[in-house]
């Protein structure tokens, strides 16, 4: 295949690729890592459950893959959360060879409380977002950003970003903007 673009090119959209998302990514940790603080919980531990609690039925190797972290990753804060009795483990009858992780009802109440928090701390990547919002009705979709990820991760992993997003929107009460339990809590 003939290449399209000169070796600058190359360097300067990489350059800027790389800058551009250290920035965002330490704005985003700095945020994520204040929203979960009172509860204990360190970023992989906060997204495995997040990730559990809306993708149903999720295999380790889907929270690995979705969470961009390795599968011994994936499997070791999920049973430090399986320990502290914020998601329990289980094999399915007709596939033995996957484990699957589910939110126990102690692991979605810790989930909606925090969600019911979320505006009690700062979050610079949503007021950095605001003036776009402002300016053009609706948050910044990053459909490019999308494609680039599609074309490094696959399509499988946008389907479960999609279906994970699907779900976050479906379990939204538009009305309190709270995010609403999936079953009831005992």
């Amino acid at each position: 295949m003939e290449e399209k673009f000169s070796p600058k090119e190359a360097m300067i959209f990489s350059q800027r690729i790389a800058q551009l998302s250290k920035a965002l990514w330490k704005a985003v940790e700095k945020d994520w890592q204040e929203w979960i603080k009172p509860y204990d919980l360190n970023i992989n531990e906060h997204h495995i459950l997040w990730l559990s609690y809306h993708l149903k039925e999720a295999t380790i190797s889907d929270i690995s893959k979705f969470g961009v972290m390795h599968v011994s990753t994936a499997f070791n804060f999920s049973k430090k959360l399986e320990e502290r009795g914020y998601l329990s483990f289980y094999k399915q009858e007709d596939d033995r060879r996957n484990t699957y992780v589910s939110v126990t009802s102690e692991g979605e109440k810790l989930i909606l409380e925090m969600n019911q928090r979320y505006h009690d701390t700062e979050h610079r990547i949503l007021d950095g977002s605001l003036p776009m919002k402002q300016l053009y009705g609706k948050f910044p979709e990053f459909l490019e950003v999308m494609a680039i990820v599609r074309n490094i991760y696959g399509d499988d992993f946008m389907e479960i970003f999609e279906r994970g997003i699907t779900n976050i929107d479906n379990t939204f009460d538009t009305e309190s903007g709270a995010l609403a339990s999936t079953r009831k809590l005992g």
